[in-house]
């Protein structure tokens, strides 16, 4: 690549968006001060300056190009810690972590507190809560009663909401639980909604489940529940109804999902140090506790090459590739700095990274092979043993250089006359989100959501986006058209298109075109040569049956998956991205972009709700917020008597954020976003300091929340409303039953049979 050219006329708009937003470097006010070389330049000097730890006379500008050559051409890209932090203060490049949670009170909050550290730093973490000792058992050194597992979740949930990641990532986790452990049942039924509230909204749940288990289900059978402290058996369960109530659990709403505990442990490369309890947030990397592994995926799309007029698969280039970058993500881990020593001593210890692929359903586009076909599951297949090959090689040749990973003696490579290896793992499928974004492909193994999306741009017109592959191929084949590529945008589907061959709708389905034991078929194929786990969704449709899902789980772990997570389409309320626009046909969930299609939920004729006034800048601002029993449902917004620019734009706040609170988006998002809003004249209102009219609508939804109105609907609780006008009304939920007035927004009042404002005279009987 000429570095005369402009590096950002490779990288589609969208990457540059996701570039610009997340991952150039900023200065104190905010102000990009990277571009894309300069970004990547960055990271490649950063790990390439760890050759000087084995080689005082190492070239590092050789290796620094070639690692910039590696991610500017999109062939690999590192997880995102490592294109933030590289070169950066933090200086954290791992993604994946996970963290013990011992039984007692000092160590539960030694791992929330080591949590937030993880999280600031811009990791994810995962955490087995199997030692936590059940729910209403006697606590010796107090003579109290323990509240179990799910209670001390709900703490890590709450400080992962309080923290937000280095200001780019919101932290994630996983939860696990062994099925044996007494209390399963509460835990598998954990994220079901309360009281109209989603809960534990920071977590990803799974199960782990013990082959013991596996085999009373086969059986069906009990098994044994083990209290976790004193490890003795404290009572039996029926095997099938606990697994009834995981499969019903999931197919309602996508947790918990599962991981095979005893076949990952049988694949544990260092046994001799620890047993693994738990996988990172996304399921793909299980690791030892205080252990961290950085990611890095290849980018299959670019694996290809053009022979008479005909695509096929690079086996040299994907080799070449792989080993790069295996030196490279060896490199990142000397690279690292953790905010724990002990995560410091493991990672050092064990030196694992994670290759994984992306742009996986482009390169079988190109190949014209369908996702769902014997010829599909042998190439992923292939595709993996030939990556697990080239970094196992890459990983001896490193091992000569510098040494076996510390803990080798003892690990399962070590074998007499087996050449001993770098890194205790060299394999991961990871999901890759935002790097694949970067990259201009698909993401990891997955099938595409959408081949075309509407995206609404400025004055309300809509641009139809097309993926690049399909375009290419429809322009070349013939059917492409603007108005086709509408038509699909909106079908979500190419399957029921006339116009489009037989033999293209064939290889270019979609997610839900896809049935869920090819979905499962293709996990296994690339699992079979993955050290690690592999992060793929089973989607199902709308219409599958628990039994559907009951059925994929059967397979994966007859076909040998280490977990499995299922995704029924619209099983959550709040689910947000959805493609397919048209009127006659149901809407489809889409992870990837693709246009937001959601139809808020209608207005009754009748509302509750409560006004609050808060004094601002520009001067009284008086705020309804409207409220049904689904939750908070729309906002009103008055600036006095005024006019003018501040009116309406305080009028559009609560125009958008009721828009977002009928569609189901959480009250407490809109809250985030309007706090701390800041203009040029902020106020004082009873002691609180009001930064502006945004910042005052964000105060008076928290408040609103924090007085949990849907837990009392009739009582006004300490929500106190500061109108002068109301003093002559009968009550004060009385007025704010009622509503607010439609020409300035405080609190209607019934006089004489009408209603009437007192702030500004309006009436309805006038």
């Amino acid at each position: 690549m000429s570095e005369k050219k402009r590096y950002e006329d490779f990288f589609s708009e969208n990457a540059l968006t996701v570039l610009k937003k997340r991952y150039f470097k900023k200065n104190e006010n905010g102000e990009i001060i990277e571009d894309v070389e300069s970004m990547f330049r960055r990271v490649a000097n950063n790990i390439a300056e760890v050759e000087k730890l084995y080689d005082k006379n190492a070239d590092i500008k050789k290796v620094s190009d070639d690692f910039f050559d590696l991610m500017i051409s999109k062939d690999f890209m590192p997880n995102s810690p490592t294109l933030m932090n590289a070169g950066n203060y933090l200086q954290q490049l791992s993604a994946c972590f996970v963290l013990p949670v011992d039984d007692s009170i000092e160590g539960i909050f030694e791992a929330v507190k080591n949590t937030a550290l993880i999280h600031k730093s811009g990791g994810g973490t995962g955490f087995s809560f199997s030692r936590i000792r059940p729910k209403n058992d006697t606590v010796r050194s107090t003579k109290g009663i323990s509240s179990g597992p799910v209670s001390f979740m709900h703490v890590f949930d709450a400080a992962t909401e309080a923290i937000k990641q280095g200001g780019t990532r919101r932290g994630a986790n996983m939860g696990i639980l062994r099925v044996d452990h007494p209390d399963i049942e509460e835990f598998i039924k954990a994220k079901e909604r309360k009281n109209n509230t989603k809960r534990l909204t920071n977590f990803n749940i799974s199960v782990a489940i013990t082959d013991a288990f596996m085999e009373a289900l086969e059986n069906d059978s009990d098994y044994d529940i083990i209290h976790p402290v004193s490890k003795k058996v404290v009572g039996r369960k029926n095997a099938n109804k606990i697994f009834d109530l995981i499969v019903h659990k999931a197919w309602e709403t996508g947790d918990p999902g599962i991981i095979f505990i005893d076949r990952i442990n049988k694949y544990n490369p260092t046994p001799h140090i620890g047993e693994i309890e738990s996988t990172n947030p996304c399921g793909e990397q299980p690791l030892l506790p205080f252990e961290a592994c950085n990611l890095g995926s290849i980018n299959l799309l670019n694996m290809l090459k053009e022979v008479n007029g005909k695509w096929e698969v690079d086996w040299d280039k994907l080799e070449k590739v792989t080993k790069r970058a295996i030196h490279f993500l060896d490199n990142v881990i000397d690279a690292s700095k953790f905010p724990l020593k002990q995560i410091t001593e493991m990672v050092q210890g064990n030196r694992k990274v994670g290759l994984g692929v992306m742009g996986f359903a482009e390169m079988l586009f190109k190949l014209e092979i369908a996702y769902d076909s014997d010829e599909a599951i042998a190439l992923g297949e292939k595709i993996m043993k030939k990556i697990d090959q080239a970094s196992k090689e890459e990983s001896k040749r490193l091992a000569e250089l510098r040494g076996a990973f510390p803990n080798f003696k003892g690990s399962i490579y070590d074998k007499e006359g087996k050449k001993p290896l770098r890194n205790a793992s060299t394999t991961t499928i990871a999901p890759t989100g935002t790097i694949s974004i970067i990259a201009g492909c698909s993401s990891g193994i997955e099938p595409l959501f959408a081949l075309a999306f509407t995206r609404n741009i400025l004055d309300g017109e809509q641009l139809v986006e097309v993926n690049p592959v399909f375009k290419e191929i429809a322009v070349k084949e013939g059917f492409y058209s603007d108005k086709l590529m509408k038509r699909i945008s909106e079908e979500g589907t190419l399957q029921n298109i006339n116009e489009i061959p037989n033999k293209w709708k064939r290889i270019f389905k979609t997610a839900h075109d896809i049935s869920p034991e090819w979905h499962v078929r293709m996990q296994a194929a690339f699992q079979k040569y993955t050290d690690n786990a592999v992060s793929k969704t089973i989607n199902f449709s709308h219409e599958a049956k628990p039994e559907d899902v009951r059925k994929s789980y059967l397979i994966a772990y007859k076909l040998g998956c280490k977990g499995v997570t299922v995704f029924r389409d619209r099983c959550l309320e709040s689910q947000v991205l959805n493609v397919g626009v048209s009127k006659d046909k149901e809407e489809t969930l889409s992870t990837t972009g693709a246009r937001v299609s959601i139809s808020p939920r209608e207005r009754s004729s009748v509302m509750k709700g409560v006004t609050r006034r808060f004094r601002t800048g520009c001067g009284n601002i008086y705020i309804t917020l409207n409220y049904d029993n689904m939750g908070l449902f729309e906002i009103f917004t008055q600036i006095g008597k005024a006019g003018g620019c501040a009116a309406s734009q305080a009028e559009a706040i609560g125009r958008l954020s009721s828009l977002a609170l009928r569609s189901g988006i959480d009250a407490k998002y809109v809250v985030e976003q309007l706090k701390g809003i800041r203009c040029h004249r902020p106020s004082w209102d009873n002691g609180k300091k009001i930064l502006s009219c945004a910042d005052a609508i964000g105060n008076a939804i928290e408040e609103f929340l924090e007085n949990e109105y849907l837990k009392e609907e009739d009582k006004i609780s300490n929500f106190q409303i500061k109108f002068d006008m109301a003093k002559n009304a009968k009550s004060k939920e009385e007025i704010m039953h009622i509503g607010a007035c439609p020409e300035c927004g405080a609190a209607l009042e019934i006089n004489e049979g009408c209603l009437t404002c007192r702030a500004c005279g309006y009436s309805e009987c006038s």
